[in-house]
């Protein structure tokens, strides 16, 4: 049964990859045409390479006792997607929430691991708030799988983010206070978040982000 702290957890797995790993993934993505082809929009997610997705499985496995320490109900991972941020690039804050609960597979979170760190920016954070804002006043409960009573949040997931700039933000995420908490997990280190967590990307001042991100399900 799924309890909402879950949705909300934040991990590392700074183990995620090793150095070879790193290397490998690097040389796939750099060979993969539909990898490196310029993005249509900003912090635009693209299928992973069948050969990164292989590798990203095997370390999937073997980081899911560590995942499942913050979110217990986690049985696996979604297919493997890749992204790239240059200078200017940005993931804007956003909020995936969990619009349909009661359909199986749960993505109850979501997992992502950068192969190469920009010089400067281009950090994953997450905005943690007591307003009541982003919350919809919705509960679910056995019936869906959650514990009885388990809130859920309002969803302006990523590609909506991603597709409109800041000052088109929903009014009550515009709105919303909140304490930004910046993970600056080098290369390698997983981050795990729960779908109820806002999170986002710095803006990139110098370099390049290279990510590879997948749905955590339950």
């Amino acid at each position: 049964m799924i309890h909402i702290s879950e949705t909300l957890a934040l991990q590392t797995i700074e183990d995620f990859l090793d150095a070879e790993e790193l290397t490998q993934l690097a040389k796939i993505v750099d060979a993969d045409p539909a990898a490196s082809r310029p993005r249509r929009s900003q912090a635009e997610v693209v299928a992973a390479p069948a050969a990164a997705e292989e590798i990203l499985r095997r370390a999937t496995e073997r980081a899911l006792p560590a995942v499942r320490r913050a979110l217990p109900s986690v049985h696996g991972a979604g297919p493997w997607g890749y992204t790239e941020l240059g200078p200017g690039d940005e993931v804007p804050t956003h909020l995936d929430g969990i619009p349909s609960p009661g359909v199986r597979p749960r993505r109850i979170g979501r997992v992502g691991v950068t192969i190469a760190d920009a010089d400067e920016g281009g950090l994953f954070y997450v905005e943690t708030t007591s307003s009541g804002a982003p919350w919809t006043g919705a509960l679910v409960g056995e019936a869906e799988g959650f514990a009885p009573g388990t809130p859920l949040t309002r969803c302006f997931p990523h590609e909506a983010a991603a597709a409109r700039s800041h000052a088109a933000e929903p009014d009550w995420l515009a709105r919303t206070p909140t304490t930004r908490w910046t993970t600056p997990a080098p290369a390698g280190v997983a981050v795990a978040y729960g779908a109820q967590l806002i999170h986002g990307v710095t803006p990139v001042v110098r370099g390049r982000v290279r990510k590879f991100v997948t749905d955590l399900l339950a």
